[in-house]
């Protein structure tokens, strides 16, 4: 388990144990991440702590697990937790209304279920990935640009301060 603390970690929050699973081999082939599957959201909220980077969650999570809070519900208490977090809702619906809900509740994306949503999904945590790295790349640029002005300002001082001791 220690070698997996310092990874990034997929949830994926789905009631169909199949889907999870197959998602799960496919995500695995392609990436590295630590990839953690629920079968309710409510698993998932317990495993918080973790930190995910991306989290695929099952828009319908009560069709098997009547108790079970649906999609939308966990998508809001996971924003709320983990604002930063890029969550997925994977859908067997394909009407723009749920597409939309997810969305405004911060939804990163929204994919339907069949045979394309795997793809799918691999292009959208490559996207993420793009993101982040531009992210990165835009810190360290801002945390060059910062020093190279301070520098300069103190060239600038002590260049006045020169001309001032000559005078």
């Amino acid at each position: 388990m220690g070698a997996q603390q310092n990874k990034d970690y997929i949830f994926l929050v789905d009631d169909e144990p199949i889907q999870n699973e197959m998602l799960k081999d496919f995500l695995a082939e392609k990436f590295n991440f630590a990839i953690k599957t629920y079968d309710s959201g409510e698993g998932a909220l317990k495993d918080i702590k973790l930190n995910p980077e991306i989290i695929v969650l099952d828009y319908h999570l009560n069709s098997h697990l009547p108790d079970a809070q649906d999609g939308i519900e966990v998508l809001k208490m996971l924003k709320a937790q983990l604002p930063e977090t890029k969550i997925i809702m994977l859908s067997g619906q394909d009407k723009i209304e749920v597409a939309i809900e997810s969305m405004k509740y911060g939804a990163f994306d929204y994919v339907i279920k069949g045979e394309t949503a795997f793809s799918r999904m691999e292009n959208i945590i490559n996207y993420i990935g793009e993101i982040s790295s531009m992210r990165a790349a835009n810190r360290t640029y801002k945390q060059v640009i910062a020093g190279l002005c301070i520098a300069f300002a103190l060239i600038v001082i002590a260049s006045v301060s020169l001309v001032l001791k000559m005078r």
